[in-house]
């Protein structure tokens, strides 16, 4: 912006010394040369008078040293002719005046004859430039006895007019380099609090506001913005602690009536008749997917409220252990869990989320794999799309399960939704959690449908050799959710 303001200062400043600069120069330039003009033919009249006086008293002798004379002083070519257009005498400067030459046929010389002045500017192949000639007759009592005919070189003349020019070219860039001086002050003056802004947004967006913009800088109304930002961003830290106050204290408030209530209901069991056992069993599962559910919903909650930051993690690494430590309540279900060979190395990932996103989805796939089925983890690197994008790692946890419809797919990231057939105790929230886990890693997550009818879940990150991404928000711009998930 500090350029923008300046390039605009610059602009009409520049605009400003054209409108005037450019119309005094031709304005300057045609004034000396007028006036050059005047002087020249005010000289050659000067001279035409004393020039007739002379032949009038038969002084002609005397118009060669005269001649010469005004040539040395006025630093002219001179040429003085009888009334018929023969040369009488010249300046020594003046190569064509030369005596008894007929310059009649001239039409300088031809006009100052019939009693008219002649001035102009024309080529002189003698002096190989410019010449400006002042044509005069010396009129006596109506008749022409004489015409004198002075020759100026315009080079002078032209040189001071460059000369003008290039002083005001010399002002103008002055100016512009007082103005750019000044315009880089009061630029800098006006986006200093913005820029003060734009650190303090930053700031906010990774969580915490640690310097607020002065409120005493800038212009009024940027004051004025300082204030209410600082003020919003106030409140906004006060309410995401009071978010994260509520989720911490609620996780442990919540937590422990639920146990007590599981326990009371698990003591009913021996007063209970047999008949009444079904739907004893069917209260403790409700108390403990209400306890799952409350415990994602904080999860989710925290997850949201975090400002957090992408790692390098090593992903075969967490997917061994993984599928280690799950594959012994797979053996209950005697379901196999294997590993895919290929390896895919490290990824930007938050720390903790591969966990959580791997263990959510071996959950998910445990609670449809039927008996005597294969869950398979297979992590390898995967072109984005075209030629041209970029590498990325994909997760995939595959299973030999039901599997969903498309339409089932689109909506199983929404928060506590549950196919219309499931029969497993799950919170719908397992899926949500991953998703958002896998934004805030900078990745994203789809559902597709395996050849053999079950579901691969497909986990899309970024590997460590690409550039790091700075936080969630920033990996949440990059990969948007799936549409129709929330």
């Amino acid at each position: 912006m500090t350029c923008r303001i300046q390039l605009s200062h610059l602009s009409l400043m520049l605009l400003v010394l054209l409108a005037l600069e450019v119309p005094f120069g031709f304005v300057y330039a045609r004034s000396e040369l007028a006036r050059f003009s005047n002087a020249a033919e005010l000289g050659a009249v000067t001279l035409a008078e004393v020039c007739e006086e002379k032949l009038e008293r038969g002084l002609a002798s005397d118009l060669p040293e005269l001649a010469r004379t005004y040539a040395r002083r006025t630093g002219s070519g001179v040429t003085v002719t009888d009334r018929d257009g023969i040369v009488l005498t010249g300046s020594d400067t003046d190569n064509v005046a030369t005596a008894g030459r007929n310059l009649s046929s001239e039409e300088d010389i031809s006009t100052a004859l019939h009693d008219r002045p002649a001035i102009g500017i024309h080529d002189d192949p003698a002096s190989g430039g410019d010449v400006l000639f002042a044509t005069v007759p010396g009129n006596s009592n109506g008749t022409v006895p004489c015409v004198v005919r002075t020759l100026y070189p315009v080079a002078p003349l032209t040189e001071k007019i460059h000369a003008t020019w290039a002083a005001l070219a010399v002002v103008g860039l002055g100016v512009l380099a007082v103005v750019a001086l000044i315009g880089f002050a009061l630029a800098s003056s006006i986006t200093r609090p913005l820029r003060a802004l734009e650190r303090a947004t930053t700031q906010l967006a990774d969580g915490r506001l640690t310097d607020p913009p002065a409120p005493d800088r800038g212009p009024p109304e940027l004051r004025r913005l300082a204030v209410s930002f600082t003020h919003t961003a106030t409140r906004l830290q006060h309410l995401l602690h009071a978010q994260q106050s509520f989720a911490s204290e609620a996780s442990h408030q919540l937590k422990t009536p639920l146990t007590s209530l599981r326990l009371r209901l698990e003591n009913f069991e021996p007063h209970l008749a047999p008949c009444a056992q079904h739907s004893l069993n069917q209260a403790i599962d409700e108390v403990g997917r209400l306890s799952r559910m409350v415990q994602g919903l904080l999860a989710l909650a925290r997850l949201e409220n975090s400002a957090i930051t992408p790692e390098m993690i090593d992903l075969d690494a967490v997917v061994a252990d993984r599928a280690a430590i799950w594959t012994a309540f797979a053996s209950e279900q005697r379901v196999d869990i294997t590993v895919a060979a290929a390896r895919a190395g490290r990824v930007w990932a938050v720390r903790g989320t591969l966990e959580q996103i791997i263990d959510n989805l071996l959950s998910n796939a445990l609670r449809v794999s039927p008996p005597g089925t294969t869950i398979t983890l297979a992590a390898a690197t995967a072109q984005a799309g075209s030629d041209s994008t970029p590498l990325t790692v994909e997760l995939h946890v595959m299973d030999q399960g039901p599997g969903m419809t498309e339409t089932e797919r689109h909506r199983a990231f929404d928060r506590f939704w549950r196919a219309a057939d499931a029969h497993h105790d799950g919170t719908g929230l397992g899926l949500s959690m991953v998703q958002r886990l896998t934004h805030a890693s900078g990745g994203e997550v789809t559902l597709n449908a395996t050849p053999g009818g079950g579901l691969d879940a497909v986990v899309r990150l970024r590997p460590a050799r690409e550039a790091r991404p700075r936080n969630n928000a920033t990996a949440l711009q990059k990969y948007s959710p799936l549409r129709g998930h929330s």
